[in-house]
């Protein structure tokens, strides 16, 4: 890459597939960043194919997705913003704790370790994967209706099968296993170094009708940045679930991204 624009990394979460965030990056570009949007370690490059295998991405955990983007963040020509939804706003926090971007958004980021809230909408989302212990060596899909649930609760019925259709994938079971028992782990790694002072600032997004990440998750979240005197703030949206960054009011999360960053990134200095 020869810009010097200030990039911006992408990075998604389970059962989506990296070219869902193709209208943020367009987005993005239109600002002044330089976006770049890679899937997950071993991640097919379409849709069509992650779904016609689907062991290529078995037993992926946290460590690797984290060490996959690090590569990614350090090959670039300067630090990029990072922007992350569900596991993704996890590893925006991983990679930001280790010093790694100059700002990060978290979107309904799946929980970290420190976080104890466990609403039963959370169990009853992660419940495809977490009811067979099998499958944290194995990839899995999601049902329509598991998706409904997880993602599309809070959008017509018809929009969420549409979202279905074009963006899910099958992804590995062991980062849901990870992050569930975080906090029964001494080395578990969903554990993020929320202490950092000289990171990047943060912003938390909340859909507060999400199922899979819900509200109480993401507050507890930001709590656990108490203590750092890095910018850590949070936004929330009354009226949104878990597929906010993508379903048809994904404009007006990728706006409220880039007026927040507007303050805290120079796009001409990368």
């Amino acid at each position: 890459m020869t810009s010097t624009r200030v990039p911006v990394v992408f990075i998604h979460g389970l059962w989506l597939h990296a070219s869902s965030w193709q209208a943020w990056a367009e987005r993005f570009a239109g600002q002044g960043y330089e976006p770049v949007f890679p899937g997950w370690p071993n991640e097919p490059a379409t849709v069509e194919e992650a779904r016609a295998n689907p062991e290529a991405v078995a037993g992926i955990g946290i460590d690797d997705v984290t060490e996959h983007y690090t590569k990614i963040i350090q090959a670039l020509p300067s630090a990029p913003v990072l922007v992350g939804h569900s596991f993704g706003g996890l590893f925006v926090q991983k990679l930001l704790g280790q010093g790694l971007g100059r700002a990060g958004v978290a979107i309904d980021p799946a929980q970290i370790k420190g976080v104890k809230a466990l609403p039963l909408a959370q169990l009853r989302s992660g419940s495809p994967v977490l009811g067979n212990p099998a499958n944290r060596r194995r990839s899995v899909a999601l049902t329509k209706a598991q998706f409904r649930y997880g993602f599309g609760n809070a959008i017509s019925e018809g929009e969420s099968d549409e979202l279905f259709e074009r963006w899910t994938i099958p992804s590995p079971g062991r980062p849901l296993f990870e992050a569930a028992f975080a906090n029964f782990s001494r080395h578990s790694a969903a554990a993020v170094n929320t202490a950092n002072p000289d990171r990047g600032p943060l912003l938390f997004i909340s859909g507060q009708q999400d199922h899979t990440v819900p509200d109480v998750v993401t507050r507890g979240a930001f709590r656990q940045y108490a203590s750092s005197p890095a910018v850590t703030e949070l936004r929330q949206f009354a009226d949104r679930g878990h597929s906010l960054a993508l379903d048809q009011g994904w404009g007006e999360i990728a706006d409220a991204s880039l007026t927040w960053l507007a303050g805290k990134v120079d796009v001409t200095a990368a």
